[in-house]
């Protein structure tokens, strides 16, 4: 390795790197996105990214976590640096109008669906490729491990538990850092950084309420569990109003109430889904058995003939950055793009599964937390960014497509780019060190 070289000339490194290779990252990109797959179905864009970094000389090895992929650089001693790319997509019909837009469609638990790359997980995992071509292009300039982890189905979250329990870091090394990216619909071609309670922990709860049906016109001889659940419904707001500190965000949300065929009939049961997100995880657990409670209570008054039954769908814990970490990988956003391209990123309600890499105890491997890192690159072009109403990154983005609309489109070249030097700068603040 040649000795640490001054920042300016490393940014002119990265920037000469990241062309390079920008054709090829960006044909990869146009394919992953035309033809986009559902979690744990990915075979087709995990093949392609194997390939990719095969080609670039890196150690890889597939169906990790079923259809993940992990790739290695070493070079010399020093630390580890672990960069993480999701790549699922989402059961959405693209209505974009590219030249790529994705037609595909596929069989799911609710028949066949049309799928689309809404969240820009394809541009995640395309821009972990162009980092992986940078890092392997200034190779002299650092020293140490760079660990790739693409990774399947973050938006069940399941991926990085899959891929945990698959013995990631007994089979490929525990890393010093966690670095990782998502695309918003911010100014492109700007990073921002927000350390401490980052995104919300989740948890998607599936309820059913069991009644006795009958006929329509002779509820006493029945337990209505439409009633019940519509009381249970009504009532969990009072655990936010009632239960929460003021200064704590959280929110239960019944996604779905389902019961019964038609109006005469008092249906046997009732299955409701809720989604809980808050940014503290001990708070989190007990609104979750506070959800459990009301609906037990409820059912008792409503003299259910059994129990009601819960099943977990999915949970993730909250995305706490560690701040220094964040600052570290700050400063060099700033000495790549620019002070006036590092922005304040507003606090997300959404979830990831990528804490789980950084957090032991969810994470459920030994030894202590792994800091981690992950930022947010705009995906706005400067025209449109222009023409937003409002004066903050938060004001101009309520007036933007989010991700997970049809219209939503973040793979221009301004954020690919960004989102490839962002990763290989942030990497580099600690194998070049």
């Amino acid at each position: 390795m040649t000795g640490k070289i001054p920042a300016q000339e490393l940014r002119g490194a990265i920037d000469a790197q990241v062309e390079a290779t920008f054709e090829r990252v960006e044909a990869l990109y146009r394919q992953l996105h035309q033809y986009p797959e559902l979690s744990f179905h990915e075979h087709e864009t995990s093949r392609r990214l194997a390939e990719a970094l095969e080609s670039l000389g890196y150690e890889v090895t597939r169906g990790v976590g079923r259809t993940g992929v992990v790739a290695l650089l070493r070079n010399g001693d020093g630390p580890t640096v672990m960069l993480r790319g999701d790549m699922d997509a989402l059961p959405i019909k693209e209505e974009t109008g590219l030249d790529f837009a994705s037609r595909e469609t596929a069989e799911s638990g609710n028949g066949q669906v049309p799928l689309m790359h809404a969240c820009g997980h394809d541009l995640h995992s395309s821009c972990v490729v162009g980092a992986a071509a940078v890092m392997a292009g200034l190779k002299a300039q650092w020293s140490g491990t760079l660990m790739l982890v693409c990774q399947p189905a973050e938006e069940i979250f399941g991926g990085a538990r899959a891929m945990l329990e698959d013995g990631l870091y007994e089979r490929f090394g525990r890393p010093d850092v966690i670095l990782g990216q998502h695309n918003m619909p911010a100014l492109a071609g700007s990073v921002g950084h927000i350390a401490g309670r980052a995104m919300a922990a989740c948890t998607n709860l599936a309820v059913t309420i069991h009644g006795a049906g009958g006929h329509g016109s002779m509820p006493a001889q029945a337990v209505d569990p439409v009633v019940i659940a519509a009381h249970v419904v009504t009532r969990l707001q009072t655990i936010v109003s009632r239960e929460v500190p003021p200064e704590e965000g959280v929110v239960v949300t019944v996604g779905k109430l389902q019961a019964g065929t038609q109006a005469n009939i008092i249906p046997h049961f009732a299955e409701l889904e809720i989604n809980i997100r808050s940014f503290d995880n001990a708070l989190h657990t007990r609104v979750v058995e506070s959800i459990k409670r009301i609906v037990r209570a409820e059912c008792e008054a409503g003299s259910t003939p059994k129990s009601p039954e819960f099943h977990i769908l999915n949970e993730t814990v909250a995305l706490h950055n560690d701040a220094t970490t964040v600052e570290r990988v700050r400063r060099a956003h700033a000495a790549q793009f620019g002070e006036a391209n590092v922005y304040a990123m507003p606090r997300l309600n959404g979830s990831e599964d990528f804490p789980l890499f950084g957090n032991t105890e969810a994470g459920g491997f030994g030894g202590e937390d792994i800091p981690y890192a992950y930022w947010f690159i705009g995906a706005t072009p400067a025209e449109r960014w222009a023409e937003t109403p409002g004066k903050s990154v938060a004001e101009k983005m309520r007036h933007l497509e989010m991700p997970h609309s049809p219209y939503y489109f973040p793979g221009n070249a301004v954020t690919m780019r960004t989102g490839m030097a962002a990763l290989a700068s942030g990497a580099l603040a600690w194998l070049a060190g």
